[in-house]
């Protein structure tokens, strides 16, 4: 449970960083990154769900950065998520940010806004996965 709550402080503080600077800076998807293989380090997870799920979420993510204007710094850190949860652990979180991005992209439009940083609904959605499979 220590890895998805270490998880929640680095993404929570991403996504002020994001809402700020509208950037995520290099050191969040490394955080990320070491605490997936601090995972696997200490067995929770092994090597081949850890690969599997970075593959997986940079795959999708990488579609959705070419598409629908994702930021790279967004497709790294979500793909660094998705080594934490393995790929059916990424697909269930990636349902809950896409359902947390729909609500935030209803404010922007609430707002007249066409642009917004995505960060805050990865972390919604992180929070909401953690709060549902692993509590």
């Amino acid at each position: 449970m220590w890895a998805f709550w270490s998880l929640l402080g680095v993404v929570s503080i991403a996504a002020v960083i994001d809402v700020r600077t509208r950037e995520v800076p290099h050191w969040v998807w490394v955080a990320a990154l070491l605490i997936a293989a601090a995972r696997v380090a200490t067995g929770s997870i092994g090597w081949l769900t850890a690969g599997s799920g970075l593959l997986l979420g940079l795959v999708i993510v990488s579609l959705l950065y070419a598409f629908a204007g994702f930021g790279g710094g967004d497709v790294k850190l979500v793909g660094a998520l998705a080594a934490s949860v393995g790929p059916l652990g990424f697909l269930n979180l990636l349902i809950y940010i896409a359902l947390a991005g729909g609500v935030l992209a209803l404010w922007a439009l609430a707002r007249k806004r066409d642009d917004f940083a995505y960060v805050p609904a990865i972390a919604v959605g992180l929070l909401a996965y953690v709060w549902r499979f692993e509590t």
